[in-house]
């Protein structure tokens, strides 16, 4: 049977970029696409795809926290995730969330079909220009490992320009939580105001520039 696919980007030509290359395939079945984290969640478990390729920084949910959901909820449902950003630091993060695959965005076109094939027997796979993360890699100084998913939740969202009612809405919260979640934030990242949570949030990839 053909491998399912589902894409996850927010921009319509990359996704129409990567559609063509797997339909072109024999083995290979695009069953839906996304345009950020909360659609691709959606997505994931309406369709039950074989492989996701997802974008690492989408609206709403970013894809490594996308990942990590899909993963705990959806275990078979293998993650290539794809990125311009190619520090150790989002490659450990993406591995450690369940992804099985990391290409850069740029090169993505020449390693998807490769990609996929691989994640599909289980293996790693890495495009050229990535480092693979060691498995003693110490990354727990990342301030990224103190946010819970929460947190990481109403900072991104704070990032993209959202008030606290539309994230109390969203998340199923009161205006008042979220003020404290922001407040903690800016506590636990020793910043004190919200352009330079914004600059966090940019910087370690948890919403696009």
């Amino acid at each position: 049977m053909p491998v399912r696919i589902l894409i996850a980007d927010d921009h319509a030509l990359v996704r129409e970029g990567l559609k063509m290359i797997l339909e072109s395939l024999s083995d290979a079945d695009v069953v839906g696409e996304a345009r950020d984290g909360r659609e691709v969640l959606e997505k994931a478990e309406a369709l039950r795809p074989d492989v996701i390729l997802m974008d690492i920084s989408m609206p709403e949910l970013n894809g490594i926290e996308a990942t990590r959901i899909i993963r705990e909820r959806l275990p078979a449902v293998r993650v290539i995730i794809l990125s311009m950003h190619h520090t150790n630091e989002h490659v450990f993060r993406a591995i450690q969330a369940g992804a099985l695959a990391y290409l850069l965005k740029e090169s993505a076109g020449s390693y998807i079909v490769k990609a996929v094939r691989e994640v599909m027997r289980g293996r790693l796979y890495f495009s050229d220009g990535i480092e693979p993360p060691i498995k003693t890699c110490n990354l727990s100084q990342s301030p990224i490992d103190s946010l819970s998913q929460r947190e990481l939740e109403v900072i991104q969202f704070v990032a993209e320009g959202k008030t606290s009612a539309e994230i109390a809405e969203i998340l199923s919260l009161s205006p008042k939580s979220v003020e404290t979640y922001r407040s903690r934030l800016m506590l636990k990242l020793g910043v004190n105001n919200i352009p330079s949570l914004v600059k966090f949030a940019i910087l370690h990839g948890i919403t696009p520039p």
